[in-house]
């Protein structure tokens, strides 16, 4: 029987533990989508105690909690840090099976250096004290962790009205070594379906000193806030899509009346909800082409289900699930129609639903070229199914219908300093799947061969794919 977490954990075999160790383990990160926060990194904030860098903000841990009965006031609520975390250690060895136990020990491995030691409520009182006593000291800042976990790059996910004013307080100092770059969420301006559109249009006409009463006005005012991100080094959009509409543009005599309307505050069809959705992420991904910076669709979520608990707690908090709506012909038509101009930038999908999978698969395959490697990438399991047969799934379909080749890799999607090790899980995972093709002689046992493309998907491909 192996013992839980060794050094060989998830290496299978000989070849997997050597392609591992010898070609990923060293590897830099890039992480190019994640959503921690910049002012924590300018700040260089050390953390209170371990509840609050390791617990809060934690949708999973979140939702498993709840699923083992535990109150809201011990979750999100106004309990002690203390309460929470013990409450934590109560819970973890009920989640057994759950990729959750694979990964607080992880992240009390590294960054802290706690190794064969299982995290239950006898352990956790000496875990505690030990945690926060590093966590008072410089090198287990954020900046230091970073550094410590070997992060070349970080992608944050920022508002087109975000000052990013601590992205320029990062980059000016030069002794900090991880680059922190911004990335374009334009979600609120392509969704003119919500409810608080005609409040963040008004939002951004002051941020960009523009009158926003025209689809004209409004792409000038996008056009200063894209050059705005690219003047602080954005190389990367990101979209949160629940449903991927497609629909004819039509004239702009007929954007500017939906637009007016929504400002207004006036019901719109569901046809003009499309049209609007659709001329806006074409005029995107037209600007992103002409910018080189890399497009991201992340397809398929169903949020806010618990409508009393988002009530109380608002979005992000752990309600969220995959949606089933069909996707494959209105992204065809989108992606299409960018490339029908030869605009369609480099692009990322993701889908939340493993149904999914292999359509994003193919579809990848039907836009690839233009002298890019891996131009439309078929993204990483992505929230629900960053876990390990869901990697496998996306690992295995990806080289399957594309090339695993050219594969740019994990990332930690997270809002947690602690989730670096996110990527150390991704990299055991594809070094054991190639590690069995080797073994069973389905691919040669050159390590030269494989183990470049290993070190090319856990670092070098991103590293290429993202530089301008």
């Amino acid at each position: 029987m192996k013992k839980f977490l060794d050094d060989n954990f998830l290496l299978q075999s000989k070849a997997a533990q050597r392609l591992y160790f010898d070609y990923a383990e060293g590897q830099p990160i890039y992480d190019y989508h994640c959503h921690l926060p910049p002012k924590d990194i300018a700040e260089d904030k050390n953390f209170r105690n371990l509840t609050e860098i390791w617990l809060a903000g934690d949708h999973y841990k979140w939702r498993v909690l709840r699923t083992a009965g535990i109150d809201e006031k011990l979750i999100t609520g106004d309990a002690s840090d203390y309460d929470k975390y013990l409450i934590w250690a109560k819970v973890v060895p009920l989640t057994l099976g759950n990729p959750i136990y694979h990964w607080t020990h992880l992240e009390l491995r590294r960054p802290f250096g706690i190794k064969n030691t299982l995290f239950n409520e006898q352990t956790a009182v000496k875990i505690w004290h030990q945690v926060n006593e590093q966590l008072a000291t410089p090198a287990f800042s954020t900046r230091g962790i970073l550094t410590q976990m070997k992060v070349n790059t970080v992608g944050t996910t920022d508002d087109p009205i975000d000052s990013l004013e601590y992205h320029k307080q990062i980059s000016l100092d030069t002794t900090f070594k991880t680059k922190v770059r911004p990335s374009w969420r334009p979600d609120k301006v392509f969704k003119i379906e919500l409810p608080n559109f005609a409040d963040y249009i008004l939002q951004l006409g002051n941020v960009t000193n523009i009158e926003i009463n025209s689809f004209e006005k409004l792409l000038f005012a996008l056009t200063k806030r894209l050059d705005y991100f690219e003047l602080h080094g954005c190389e990367a959009s990101d979209h949160g899509i629940e449903i991927l509409r497609y629909a004819d543009i039509p004239t702009e005599r007929k954007l500017n009346e939906i637009l007016i309307k929504r400002l207004n505050n006036q019901e719109i069809s569901e046809l003009e909800i499309a049209q609007f959705s659709t001329a806006m992420l074409i005029w995107l991904g037209q600007q992103y082409h002409k910018r080189n910076w890399v497009m991201q669709l992340h397809l398929g979520a169903l949020r806010n289900n618990n409508q009393r608990m988002f009530k109380i707690l608002g979005p992000d908090a752990g309600f969220d699930s995959i949606g089933d709506r069909p996707i494959a012909e209105p992204l065809s038509a989108l992606l299409g129609i960018l490339d029908l101009t030869d605009q369609l930038p480099k692009t990322i999908l993701y889908c939340l639903n493993p149904r999914d999978n292999e359509v994003l698969a193919t579809m990848a395959g039907n836009f690839q070229g233009s002298g890019i490697a891996g131009k439309i990438q078929f993204g990483s399991g992505w929230w629900f199914n960053d876990q390990k047969d869901g990697m496998e799934r996306q690992l295995m379909q990806l080289s399957q219908m594309g090339l695993l080749s050219q594969f740019i890799g994990m990332l930690t999607d997270s809002r947690s300093f602690l989730s670096f090790t996110r990527h150390e899980y991704f990299r055991r995972i594809v070094c054991n799947m190639v590690g069995h093709w080797m073994e069973n002689g389905e691919i040669p046992a050159d390590f030269n061969l494989v183990g470049t493309m290993i070190s090319d998907i856990c670092f070098n491909n991103a590293n290429r794919y993202f530089s301008k």
